[in-house]
């Protein structure tokens, strides 16, 4: 049974709202994990609204949109005279959320500092505000999210593990849109109608061949995706119907749904290969679901990789310009980039 405000009837989604309705129920920490636009947020906020803390504080913070000094006094409050610009004590995210729910999303943007920070609470349920001594007590939920494998993270040493185990009590697996194809028509139909309310429009009607050429597309950007272009789709309009050359030209092309495992292999040099391995034998993988999983990670990394450089080269090395086509926000592609080793890609230029 679907929950609500989600859209999708497909298997994969099934599974998310059995896992969903079942960890609600509890006090333990939930990491959501899923490329991005896939909804990690929409079901964190139905984990809060079907949980015994539905009538408290549910807040939102997006860890990749703010610098670490923000973030942390985003996160914990300040008091007054903390640094140059805290004119006045402010209350921090966790004690807003007292008895309810906290959403962390992009976690894996955190630096190592915070999340020392960050085990504290999640062990001890207390911290201190930037630049005081007094101890704040809080009962808060915490519901992380992230768009890399946090595992992954750990075994290059950009992710504390005693942070990842602490978080990683019930995780649920967001599956892409390219996983969930059935689900499209269903969400096209609830765009439709929204947008339609939104901007004064009647654009409810869709044929087939339209639906089936959007199903042949293989949605990098996932949902967030899709509710963009059908959003443009009902702006530009003239009748009443979503029609194919509405479409943008990269969906009217028709890439393969598969696109991402039939095509040929990114080329992987023997040394990253020596890379991988090493990290396996590190963290002990020895299963064989353990192990295709961790290959697979690897190869989308690798993937990611080639995706970013080639979206950064099109948008001529303008990282605002390549966030957005991405779906991301200019911190997390600043990062990426960086992780990547694609920061001084084009010189420098187009920063902006």
């Amino acid at each position: 049974m679907p929950v609500e405000g989600i859209i999708g009837s497909s298997p994969a989604m099934q599974q998310v709202y059995e896992l969903t309705r079942r960890v609600a129920r509890s006090n333990a920490s939930v990491l959501l994990l899923g490329e991005t636009g896939t909804g990690k947020e929409l079901i964190a906020g139905a984990i809060h609204r079907l949980s015994d803390r539905a009538q408290g504080p549910f807040v939102r913070v997006n860890c990749g949109a703010l610098s670490e000094s923000l973030l942390e006094s985003e996160l914990f409050g300040h008091v007054r005279g903390a640094f140059t610009s805290a004119v006045n004590n402010r209350t921090g995210r966790f004690e807003a959320a007292h008895t309810g729910s906290i959403f962390l999303d992009e976690i894996n943007s955190t630096s190592m500092m915070l999340q020392v920070k960050l085990l504290r609470v999640l062990q001890e349920r207390e911290f201190e505000r930037v630049g005081d001594t007094n101890t704040i007590t809080v009962d808060t939920r915490v519901i992380a999210a992230s768009n890399r494998d946090l595992a992954q993270e750990v075994a290059q040493g950009r992710f504390r593990e005693d942070l990842y185990w602490r978080l990683n009590v019930v995780p649920i697996q967001i599956p892409p849109l390219r996983q969930r194809l059935e689900d499209i028509p269903q969400l096209v139909a609830y765009f439709l109608e929204y947008y339609s309310r939104a901007n004064n429009r009647y654009v409810v009607h869709v044929r087939q061949e339209t639906l089936d050429i959007m199903m042949q597309y293989h949605w990098p950007g996932n949902v967030r995706e899709l509710q963009n272009y059908v959003e443009r789709a009902v702006v530009m309009a003239e009748g009443d119907e979503l029609t194919v050359d509405l479409l943008p030209e990269v969906v009217r092309r028709g890439a393969p749904v598969a696109a991402d495992s039939q095509a040929d292999p990114p080329s992987l040099a023997s040394a990253d290969w020596d890379t991988l391995i090493r990290s396996l034998v590190r963290r002990g993988v020895a299963q064989a679901d353990d192990l295709h999983r961790a290959v697979f990670d690897f190869v989308v990394s690798r993937v990611e990789k080639e995706l970013i450089a080639q979206t950064l080269a099109e948008c001529n090395y303008v990282q605002t310009k390549t966030a957005a086509r991405l779906g991301i926000n200019r911190n997390t592609l600043a990062k990426k980039l960086k992780d990547y080793g694609l920061d001084g890609a084009g010189g420098g230029q187009g920063a902006s």
